[in-house]
């Protein structure tokens, strides 16, 4: 944790929330963030993206991890849960472009940094998306599932698709009808949460938020 002032006092500043036990999140500004961007653009997300860090049966996993501008004091609190686990780290990424803090933090912890089923510790899954670019990532013990881009956060406390021009730059031509019927497998797992990178995430009723976003 880090001091910060507010309102002539101090108070703690923590970086890593739990969400579920041993599941915790926090979020860090995003580095290319721009403001104003027009809506439904390339450009448009929340400045904050969301990051995860999951105590997993077979190891501790860390998925789209950025470090957040307060280096020392994240990194502090992050060594913190790497030895209190004490167990063997993975980071991944969901999506090419969230590569940003990976190999820093795979170094630092001799991590592995492959998505492939058999390199993953147990109790993580990737769930590639085909034609999508992305690997989201089934954690069956928080009954939680971590989205890259293709599913954001929503107003509401609900979730979306991404905006149609997101896909414009993948080779597969994919659009969101397609996008669509291609998430529809998720439905089938039960999820409670959905831990996005754009926008707030959903703790509780994950499927139904799910649902409705692919309505």
């Amino acid at each position: 944790m880090s001091a910060i002032a507010f309102g002539g006092s101090l108070r703690r500043v923590r970086f890593l929330h739990e969400v579920h036990a041993g599941l915790l999140r926090w979020t860090a500004p995003h580095p290319e963030w721009q403001a104003n961007a027009p809506a439904e653009s390339p450009a448009d997300w929340p400045r904050e993206v969301g990051c995860v860090l999951s105590h997993a049966r077979g190891g501790t996993v860390l998925i789209d991890p950025l470090i957040p501008p307060d280096r020392g004091a994240f990194l502090g609190e992050l060594d913190g849960q790497i030895r209190m686990r004490g167990a063997s780290v993975s980071v991944v990424t969901t999506i090419g472009f969230h590569r940003r803090s990976r190999d820093e933090l795979a170094e630092r912890y001799g991590a592995r940094t492959s998505r492939a089923r058999s390199a993953l510790p147990a109790g993580v899954e990737p769930l590639p998306i085909r034609g999508a670019g992305e690997t989201m990532f089934w954690l069956p013990d928080h009954a939680a599932i971590v989205t890259g881009d293709r599913i954001i956060g929503a107003g509401g406390g609900g979730l979306r698709l991404c905006p149609e021009s997101w896909l414009a730059y993948l080779p597969s031509g994919l659009n969101l009808a397609t996008l669509r019927e291609r998430l529809h497998p998720l439905l089938e797992l039960p999820i409670e949460r959905v831990l996005v990178s754009h926008g707030d995430p959903v703790l509780s009723g994950g499927r139904s938020a799910l649902a409705e976003a692919l309505a």
